[in-house]
């Protein structure tokens, strides 16, 4: 008698549900145990029923692959993200090659090169920009000039201040020259008037003529 093909779709009827579940985890128990047989393989087959009763088959120590196997899933979760962000800065790196040779032929128009294929469009928008560009320089220059004018107003008015105290500082030094000059003269005078008025008391003494 043939056998129909099982359409794969839940099994409505429990009963013939649960015949179907105890039928089939025997022979994939069976069928883990012959590939870890056969082949030397390390097989851990874990199953839950319906009302959550565990089955499970390990080859050797299911703890021990269980391990084995989260380490082995860490390690490719982490090349897979290495793997994901290697993409991302492939593409990135492209989008900027893409922008900077965008910019390259914007410059280079800006320049007067390459705009023999430019619409008439593209040069309205170049003239456009170079109004711009020349309006943001001459702006810079005049922000730049009014600075250096501050600039040697401020020096200016130091240097005007710095003038100021020295000529007061030298016209004190003029008035108190006189009076210093006075001063030396009366000293001068007073000397020389107790040179003349020296007296000499003892007997008188003869000069020889030279």
């Amino acid at each position: 008698m043939v056998r129909g093909k099982v359409q794969m779709k839940r099994i409505e009827n429990a009963t013939s549900r649960q015949v179907t579940f105890s039928k089939r985890r025997n022979g994939l128990l069976k069928k883990a145990y012959e590939l870890s047989v056969l082949c030397d393989a390390e097989v851990a087959l874990i199953i839950f029923s319906q009302k959550g009763r565990l089955f499970e088959f390990s080859s050797s120590n299911m703890q021990k692959t269980i391990g084995r196997y989260l380490e082995h899933a860490k390690e490719r979760g982490t090349s897979i993200e290495v793997e994901q962000h290697m993409q991302h800065l492939k593409h990135e790196a492209a989008f900027m090659a893409k922008k900077i040779e965008l910019l390259e032929n914007a410059q280079r128009k800006l320049l007067g090169h390459n705009i023999g294929t430019c619409s008439m469009e593209e040069l309205q928008q170049i003239d456009n920009q170079l109004e711009r560009s020349l309006k943001n320089i001459r702006a810079r220059k005049l922000q730049l000039f009014k600075e250096e004018i501050e600039k040697l107003q401020a020096k200016e008015k130091f240097l005007l201040e710095e003038n100021a105290r020295l000529s007061e500082k030298c016209g004190l030094r003029g008035r108190h020259a006189p009076e210093k000059q006075k001063e030396i003269g009366r000293n001068n005078q007073s000397t020389r008037s107790e040179v003349v008025t020296e007296l000499f008391i003892g007997p008188p003494t003869i000069r020889n003529a030279s």
